[in-house]
């Protein structure tokens, strides 16, 4: 079959070739615009009698009074005014101007442009190559190691608030993660089997529970559902973990259900105070599937570690996993910071060290904090307690505000239990930024900072929690231009009113 899109080549080189011709004579167009206005004035100033014209024109602005002048720059501040409310609103809400992406989403494709959200766009690499820009899809989101039991922790913050936790775009990502981890084998599907798939879909919490108690009429021995049951249903963490035993005792020879379960239990253990325990149940884990890398089990056995200040241990779990050929994270990096941190955060003082310059163990402690936040700008508010914090989605995307929020709901008590290191983390962070090259095509440490964090973060994070944006992002140039449009045509409106005379003269003399 012939290719539809290769069948006309002639065809395409004409369109390319109008293409390059509209965007060529763009940059003169306007020249061309002016030369053409003066000519046509020109020929015509004769046959259109333009002088008597121009000359009726000015009697009749002569014979305008004030009120008017003074309607007409109050209406126009009214208009711009709207406009400029407009646009903060949608900057605000969507980190763009509304009238420059509506510009250059229908008017620059026109003109034979490229958008400048395109994923093919290409930036200079840090040995002057070209690399292509990330886009959004390659923002890869992760599921939350540490994430929380719906039914006991989330579903409590919703009664006592009234507030959504989960967003919808995230509940949907654990539904398919729960479809493909559980039921991987769709050509051998049970009765009990289908319904659970169906439970998964399902949106409203009470249909997915109704959904699970009607596999288990099906099968009593459906693992699945008791794990549905224990996310869900249970209240307490006391009761979640009774689920998830029995489901333990049924799952069979099903490895995903039984990585799932002894995670959960492992971190029920965790929640009830018994962390030694917690961190047996992972080590176990671990070394029983050592292939399940991407679980990030780890990062679950690095908390518990730190809760019994097992610092030795820590520091052994991240020798293994801090390597420069595995995938980083804002666990790793603030955990590798807070242990040089606090071995010299407690005698730490900045007037000392601005005196005597930094000790070696200093200067490591302050390297490592900078790497940790060229990795994730957005920790430090949080552990400093700049931002409020908010319960942790069950999905996060590294680099981005949500890690940041994961990462410092559990592991604040850690750094405050560290004497002096929010100190020395407080002194030392915002000393990255004079070091990350700038432009941010450019990394220092890590491959430069995605921009398509804030987008990702805006669908995983609830609506009530002001999103973290790095870089800040400067005004748009139509805000600008509005505010500054809204107040001068205020002020020669309240002029106008004010000086009725001397301002009709100078409007006429200006006209």
């Amino acid at each position: 079959m012939e290719d539809p899109t290769g069948s006309n080549p002639q065809s395409h080189g004409f369109t390319d070739k109008l293409k390059s011709w509209l965007s060529w004579s763009w940059t003169y167009v306007c020249f061309v615009w002016f030369g053409m206005v003066f000519i046509m004035i020109y020929v015509l100033w004769s046959p259109l009698k333009l002088h008597e014209s121009l000359t009726s024109a000015s009697l009749f602005l002569n014979t305008l009074t004030p009120k008017f002048y003074v309607a007409l720059t109050g209406t126009s501040s009214l208009i711009s005014g709207l406009i400029l409310i407009f646009e903060w609103w949608y900057f605000r809400k969507y980190g763009t101007s509304f009238i420059e992406q509506v510009s250059v989403s229908h008017l620059r494709p026109l003109l034979g442009g490229v958008e400048s959200s395109s994923a093919t766009g290409l930036f200079s690499s840090v040995n002057g190559e070209a690399e292509p820009r990330p886009s959004v899809s390659e923002c890869k989101v992760w599921r939350n190691p540490l994430n929380l039991f719906r039914g006991a922790e989330y579903n409590r913050y919703t009664w006592v608030t009234g507030k959504e936790p989960l967003t919808y775009y995230d509940m949907n990502l654990s539904a398919q993660d729960h479809q493909t981890f559980f039921i991987a084998d769709t050509q051998q599907l049970r009765p009990e089997d289908s319904v659970m798939q169906k439970a998964w879909r399902e949106r409203n919490p009470q249909a997915r529970i109704r959904a699970a108690y009607q596999a288990i009429e099906l099968n009593h021995e459906c693992a699945a559902a008791y794990v549905l049951l224990a996310e869900e249903e249970a209240t307490t963490i006391t009761e979640a973990e009774r689920l998830f035993k029995k489901a333990l005792s049924i799952a069979g020879r099903d490895i995903n259900l039984l990585v799932y379960i002894k995670r959960r239990l492992a971190m029920c253990a965790r929640k009830l105070g018994r962390i030694k325990e917690a961190v047996k149940m992972m080590r176990d884990l671990m070394k029983e599937f050592p292939l399940l890398g991407m679980l990030n089990i780890h990062e679950n056995l690095l908390e518990a570690l730190l809760e019994l200040q097992a610092y030795a241990d820590v520091q052994a779990v991240l020798a293994k996993y801090d390597d420069i050929s595995l995938p980083k994270s804002a666990t790793i990096c603030y955990t590798s910071a807070l242990l040089k941190a606090r071995a010299v955060s407690d005698k730490f003082s900045p007037e000392a060290a601005s005196r005597r310059g930094l000790s070696t163990a200093e200067m490591n402690a302050v390297e490592a904090i900078h790497r940790a936040v060229e990795f994730n700008p957005h920790v430090p508010k949080y552990l400093l307690e700049m931002k409020s914090l908010i319960l942790p989605p069950e999905h996060i995307l590294k680099r981005g505000d949500s890690e940041a929020v994961a990462y410092a709901f559990f592991h604040l008590q850690h750094w405050k239990r560290a004497e002096g290191a929010l100190n020395l983390l407080h002194c030392t962070w915002e000393g990255t930024f004079r070091i990350i090259p700038y432009p941010l095509e450019k990394g220092h440490l890590f491959y430069p900072y995605p921009g398509c964090t804030e987008t990702a973060d805006r669908e995983l994070l609830p609506s009530f929690h002001e999103v973290s944006v790095y870089p800040k992002k400067e005004l748009p140039f139509f805000i600008l231009f509005t505010a500054g449009l809204c107040s001068f045509t205020a002020m020669l409106a309240m002029l106008t009113h004010q000086f009725p005379e001397l301002m009709g003269v100078f409007a006429k003399a200006v006209l």
